[in-house]
């Protein structure tokens, strides 16, 4: 009995889009999109490499960050028309990073979504804060490619809406390494200790971090460097010791 083929380039795509219902995110994007431009939208490299160096998220990533700074910015700068360049430019930032888009993805139920590499499924890519931030910048330009700027403007003040009224007091922006050794002084603690692991080729390595209180273990990351997996760690200490 011969084994069944893998289906490797396009028709591996396709088979994978094809999979998973994608109505449900669609709805909590509340924009159509076409079937070329969502599969675009959520191949994450890891999924293109391991299929024929397909094409990947990455350049729709890259105008959907330009689309998203762009809105974010001409609303707080309408909003608040008394604060300062500086303060409305920390606004932004607490708007416009990794967590938050994360956050936002999680909430559109997007990881599922993803098409990924066989290592990043098995390493819970789909929940990793920078590929569901990345990816749903990918999402923003591929809205802004079909229906032009104003759906796209449209779409992100309605998702980034909560994020845009917290904006004044959010603190997301920061130095997560800064706030928890903040939070840290003020309960008086010792130092926290960052320790670190990596695995994978000199050229594509993988960070794992953890950070101790005390020698015990309070927060974990990973990440393709090292100060994205330490910006997860303090962010999981941070929340902890809340």
């Amino acid at each position: 009995m011969s084994r069944k083929r893998r289906l490797t380039g396009e028709a591996a795509r396709s088979a994978a889009f094809d999979s998973v219902d994608h109505a449900p995110l669609l709805k909590n994007l509340g924009v159509e999109l076409s079937d070329d431009s969502l599969r675009l939208a959520l191949t994450h490299r890891s999924f293109a490499n391991e299929n024929g160096n397909l094409t990947n998220n990455e350049r729709l990533e890259f105008l959907g960050d330009a689309v998203l700074g762009m809105c974010v910015a001409e609303e707080l700068y309408r909003r608040f028309p008394d604060r300062a360049e500086q303060d409305i430019s920390k606004m932004r930032a607490g708007v416009v990073n990794m967590y938050a888009l994360a956050d936002l993805a999680r909430r559109i139920g997007l990881g599922e979504h993803i098409l990924l590499g066989r290592g990043e499924k098995a390493t819970g890519g789909d929940d990793k804060h920078s590929i569901l931030a990345d990816t749903t910048e990918a999402l923003l330009g591929a809205i802004y490619l079909q229906h032009g700027f104003e759906v796209a403007k449209a779409t992100v003040l309605r998702l980034f809406s909560g994020m845009i009224d917290d904006a004044p007091t959010e603190s997301r922006g920061r130095d997560w390494k800064t706030l928890l050794q903040e939070r840290i002084a003020a309960k008086k603690l010792p130092a926290p200790e960052y320790t670190v692991k990596t695995t994978g080729p000199d050229h594509d390595l993988t960070f794992y971090v953890d950070v101790l209180l005390d020698g015990v273990v309070k927060g974990s990351g990973t990440g393709g460097t090292k100060k994205e997996a330490e910006m997860q760690a303090a962010h999981q200490a941070h929340t902890a010791l809340s």
